[in-house]
């Protein structure tokens, strides 16, 4: 997984809490949580407040600095061959994972098998190819997705989808433009990770909340990212 800059973490941080923990168990026990991909551990401690969680990244060096810092256990594997026993989480979460698998049907097939029955995947994907960009190169990534692809791959996984959307709307127009400016012009950074967009955080944190909010309720038409999730029955 690779950095983001900070109004692009913020805005997955908000848009993650809302969702998890609308879907988080509201029972008498703690919920088992396993964050797949979890690179340097940015989301783990959001995640353990919502039940024990655990992490894994096939990066070494990403490991090893998790484990410097002590947020959760993290184990070193391959998203398509996780070190965990069959029924072994309530929820499993892949942010920006997938779209780094050359099969990424099978990494959400290992995702389900770790799952406890009743179960729940929560995803989050870069949407649209023609949104391709540096950092997309930068990451390695294989595809962007289109919701009804995304969707696809999630039920010949074995899943039933509970809520898809596009999501990320805030920052829809301006990474167009930006797609479209570079492509004009033929300039390419060498990452867009330390590209800012021109908002205080104040302004911005107000405007994500309001975008989860609403993103619980209905679904968006576009966006830069998808926002899937799906249990296992």
């Amino acid at each position: 997984m690779t950095s983001l800059n900070p109004s692009r973490a913020r805005c997955r941080c908000i848009l993650t809490r809302s969702c998890v923990r609308s879907r988080a168990s509201t029972g008498g026990t703690s919920p088992r949580i396993l964050d797949v991909g979890c690179g340097t551990g940015g989301n783990l401690e959001m995640l353990s407040e919502f039940g024990a969680v655990e992490g894994v990244d096939v990066s070494h060096d990403a490991v090893e600095f998790c484990r410097a810092r002590g947020v959760a256990p993290v184990r070193q594997a391959a998203a398509e061959e996780l070190p965990y026993n069959d029924e072994s989480f309530d929820l499993v979460t892949g942010f920006d994972v997938i779209e780094h698998l050359d099969d990424d049907v099978a990494g959400l097939r290992e995702m389900r098998r770790v799952l406890r029955p009743g179960g729940r995947v929560m995803l989050i994907v870069p949407a649209f190819m023609w949104l391709w960009g540096v950092q997309d190169d930068v990451s390695h990534h294989r595809r962007r997705y289109r919701l009804p692809e995304l969707r696809q791959a999630v039920e010949r996984a074995g899943f039933r989808i509970e809520r898809a959307s596009y999501a990320n709307i805030t920052f829809f127009v301006p990474t167009l433009l930006g797609r479209v400016f570079m492509r004009l012009t033929g300039l390419r950074p060498a990452s867009e990770s330390n590209i800012n967009v021109a908002v205080l955080n104040g302004v911005l944190g107000r405007i994500l909340g309001a975008e989860s909010w609403w993103l619980q309720r209905m679904s968006f038409p576009f966006g830069v990212s998808i926002v899937c999730v799906a249990r296992r029955d």
